[in-house]
């Protein structure tokens, strides 16, 4: 009993300790070392606190002393991942430290040594990113002074060990880098608290009575936080919207859409516009343009697909092929600076995601006026290119132009063509040849385009099967095949041919750039490929993209294929909008720029623009002084939103691939190592989801993660985990919040 009522004692100043983040059973037993033979012993005193009301567990599953007030801080429940054994002895250390906070002397008079934007981490701590310094600062959980994701924060340097990175301490919030929270409501009778669905927003917000707009238990909301509180007071704040409750149907994926800050409806001054300028093609705007609707013009496209922007022709010139790429003609319907124009360039581009797209424009436009649909006129810009059989551009033209679709065809009817499926050929028998013809150029430019250096990163996708319940029913790889490179070859012809076109004639303009990976990535890299028997030639400081290919080509068939293509990817820079053409490395090309898909993307849209001023004659200097005003901005912004829809699709695609799994918790699956880290190894299945064995789990012995050469090995045993190995796993547990999976290996769950 005495050793009980120890061990009651212990576990109370645990809880009560102010660096103590509420943590569930297992994480306590890392936390405190807990003997694997002595963790049912330590389950009854937990229980025995839960029963006497000193301890409670929250929803989901944590334990922390009950909250009964709403003034009083308590850091919100978080995913509280298992780490190193460095960091449990952090952990440890934090716990036995009392919080100086309040002895510290006033910070508002104290001149700060850095001033930067504070990047959160889950587990309370972050770090500070100053502009124009690689290296960021690394600021302790109890150095934080409450900043929170994206604040911009004044902070003064602490410590830091010799080679290691240096420490800060935030002495106060400049500005704050949000005030819009998406959470779940829990209505306590006479307030509200919202937990913010985001792992960066550590404290609950308290809602004060009035402020709830009716909401009641488990509707998911956005809040505006009013006050953001501080060491006596949680964050304060009203809701502003409803979402719904979290079990509806789409619920769960608006409220992702929402915390990034997306759109979703139009305002009604935008619906009404796009209603007033979608009217049919007629003679007045056909003036001034080439009529080419007597041009065999096909649509190629996904089955689902309803905003068309691009069409294609082909006609033979001698051994010259006359290739023909179409694109709607968006700006004849969103002129600049109308509230049309406003809203795209707010949105930036359409958002796909599992259950809906979210598209840039009205539907009234982008499924219907700017749509190339089938045996409609439309408007359109053409870029029309001549090609030698070498696939050498001989010859181009771009125009505006009036075209009419003959076919709305999909990639599974051209495969079937292009393989030499009869039934397919017979029902579109007037373009079969042509698509003959187009497979000839298709694998024509593709070969040229190999032999200079362009990258080919073919990764398997995963098409998500949502019903009409929001319940995911099945993954299905997306299938590439010749038809989509078809498709593929074409657009980026199109865009290269653009792009050098108005950079000869030295126009302000938006061009697509890719940079040179980070050489340190490349040294990286280099190394782990020697480790592994294989190399990459040329110098990693300055590599041409020839050299990647190379290398790429020479994995074809091996089984570190897979694992070796995407760490090449990972040394990548992002490609980005700039108004300078600084060259597309992956595509090994000089000019680059993103002209086919102005229905989906605002750079195509301004740029169309440029190109009709270039052939109306009316970039006169106030043009061109008004186009380099505006292009650094829209390239900048563009860029920024860019990231933010794949951002929101990642998540999206994460969240429902949690769902999907959770109903095989307890199942055995094959897969193999994707990723290795210090805190333990992920798992890609055959299915592509992706989860993480904590090393933690790796019972037989101790596992040192060794940089080099991206491997886990057992100090004692020898063992070595490295990338690309297959393993067994067991699917142990989900967590939907965080949005992440967890594996055991086979040998090592536990009944």
């Amino acid at each position: 009993m005495k050793d009980f009522d120890k061990q009651r004692h212990f576990l109370m100043d645990v809880f009560k300790s102010p660096a103590y983040i509420p943590m569930k059973k297992k994480d306590l037993e890392i936390l405190l070392d807990v003997e694997k033979d002595k963790r049912a012993e330590f389950a009854e005193v937990l229980q025995d606190l839960v029963d006497d009301g000193q301890v409670e567990i929250t929803k989901r599953g944590k334990y922390q002393i009950p909250e009964n007030r709403p003034k009083f801080i308590k850091t919100k429940d978080h995913r509280s991942k298992k780490g190193t054994k460095a960091e449990t002895a952090a952990k440890k250390q934090s716990l036995n430290q009392v919080a100086k906070r309040a002895n510290r002397p006033s910070d508002d008079n104290i001149e700060p040594d850095i001033i930067g934007r504070f990047i959160s981490h889950k587990d309370g701590f972050g770090f500070i990113e100053v502009e124009g310094q690689e290296e960021d600062y690394f600021v302790g959980r109890d150095n934080t002074g409450f900043a929170m994701q994206d604040d911009i924060v004044a902070a003064v340097l602490t410590f830091g060990a010799p080679g290691k990175r240096q420490e800060a301490r935030v002495i106060r919030i400049i500005t704050h880098g949000f005030s819009d929270v998406v959470g779940t409501y829990e209505d306590s009778g006479t307030f509200g608290f919202v937990v913010a669905d985001s792992q960066k927003m550590l404290r609950d917000i308290f809602i004060p009575s009035g402020k709830s707009m009716g909401a009641v238990s488990g509707h998911k909301v956005v809040c505006h936080i009013d006050d953001y509180g501080d060491d006596d007071h949680k964050p304060e704040g009203h809701i502003t919207e409803i979402l719904g409750h979290k079990n509806d149907p789409g619920v769960d994926i608006l409220s992702i859409v929402k915390a990034f800050g997306i759109t979703t409806e139009f305002p009604d001054k935008v619906i009404k516009q796009a209603s007033t300028v979608a009217k049919p093609v007629s003679e007045a705007d056909m003036a001034g343009r080439n009529d080419i609707r007597d041009l065999c013009v096909v649509t190629i496209d996904g089955e689902d697909t309803k905003d068309i922007d691009d069409g294609v022709s082909l006609v033979m010139d001698g051994d010259n092929y006359v290739l023909g790429v179409h694109i709607a003609d968006v700006t004849n319907y969103v002129q600049e600076s109308s509230a049309l124009d406003v809203e795209a360039l707010k949105r930036g581009t359409s958002v796909y995601l599992a259950d809906r797209v979210i598209p840039m424009l009205p539907h009234t436009l982008s499924n219907g006026m700017c749509s190339l649909n089938e045996g409609e006129d439309r408007l359109a810009l053409s870029c029309i290119m001549t090609f030698d059989k070498k696939g050498n551009l001989v010859d181009h033209e771009i125009c505006e132009s009036v075209i009419h679709s003959n076919h709305r065809m999909t990639y599974t009817s051209i495969y079937a063509i292009m393989t030499g499926d009869a039934q397919e050929r017979e029902k579109y028998a007037d373009v079969a040849e042509m698509i003959d013809k187009m497979y000839e150029l298709s694998k024509i430019l593709r070969a040229k385009r190999k032999k200079r250096g362009s990258i080919d990163f073919d990764f398997p996708e995963t098409h998500i099967l949502i019903d009409e319940n929001g319940k995911v029913v099945g993954l299905a790889p997306y299938e590439r095949n010749d038809a989509h490179k078809l498709i593929e070859d074409f657009m980026l012809a199109a865009n290269e041919t653009v792009a050098e076109h108005f950079n000869l004639m030295e126009s302000p303009f938006v061009y697509r750039v890719h940079g040179a990976p980070d050489p340190e990535k490349m040294q990286t890299l280099g190394k782990f490929l020697g480790a592994c028997g294989y190399s990459l030639k040329g110098n990693k400081d300055s590599i041409h993209p020839k050299e990647i290919q190379k290398m790429l080509d020479s994995l074809k068939g091996h089984e570190d294929e897979a694992v070796i293509t995407k760490m090449t990817l990972r040394c990548m820079q992002q490609a980005k909008y700039d108004t300078e053409c600084k060259g597309h490395f992956g595509l090994a090309a000089q000019y680059y720029c993103h002209f086919t898909s102005p229905i989906r993307r605002y750079p195509d849209l301004q740029i169309h623009r440029i190109i009709k001023d270039h052939l109306r004659g009316r970039m006169n200097e106030r043009k061109l002084s008004h186009y380099e005003s505006i292009l650094p901005q829209v390239a900048l912004e563009t860029s920024k939103l860019e990231r933010r829809a794949e951002d929101c699709e990642r998540e999206v695609d994460k969240l429902k691939m949690v769902q999907y799994m959770k109903e095989f918790i307890g199942q055995e699956f094959e897969g193999s190592i994707s990723s290795i880290t210090g805190w333990g190894m992920y798992v890609e299945l055959e299915n592509t989801v992706e989860g993480l064995v904590h090393v933690s789990t790796l019972y037989d012995d101790h596992y040192e993660f060794i940089e080099e050469n991206l491997t886990l090995v057992g100090e004692r045993t020898g063992r070595t985990f490295k990338l690309g190995q297959p393993v067994t796993v067991v699917l142990d547990s989900v967590d939907e919040q965080a949005r992440t999976i967890d594996f055991v290996l086979t040998e090592f769950q536990r009944f």
